[in-house]
């Protein structure tokens, strides 16, 4: 079962964290990356660059509205994720736990990914997802 880990902080947090020595910050998650990695449970992780230069698209009225950031007032911003293939929600959660970057308003969501086999086989929109993950390696 493949399992996302989403790194949160607020606003402060992600100020503190940007106070890190970045090499120090490197070597911290970079031995958590190699315990992944060499569990054979990491499938992916990114960081993101500051919120500061994303961009909102509020879909919630018929015309979009784009919104540069910073977005003013947050009480949480999304850091980063880990994609972990592990057995159980338990597993994912005793990783979690393990990550190596800790503090006030800090916070890992974990959700499972569900795989394209527990969506309806007979959709033609499946179908062309599931031709183009077979074409790509992904399946």
């Amino acid at each position: 079962m493949k399992y996302m880990l989403i790194m949160r902080g607020t606003d402060e947090s992600m100020a503190a964290m940007a106070d890190t020595n970045f090499d120090d910050m490197l070597e911290t998650m970079g031995r958590f990356n190699d315990e992944l990695i060499r569990a054979g449970v990491l499938v992916a992780a990114e960081g993101l660059e500051d919120a500061a230069e994303g961009v909102v698209v509020d879909n919630s009225s018929e015309t979009p509205v784009v919104t540069d950031g910073p977005y003013g007032e947050t009480k949480e911003l999304f850091g980063g994720f880990y994609i972990l293939n592990v057995s159980s929600k338990e597993e994912a959660i005793e990783w979690a736990k393990r990550m190596p970057i800790k503090g006030p308003g800090l916070k890992i969501e974990i959700r499972r990914v569900p795989t394209i086999d527990e969506f309806p086989q007979d959709n033609k929109w499946i179908q062309i997802e599931r031709e183009w993950r077979e074409a790509t390696g992904q399946l």
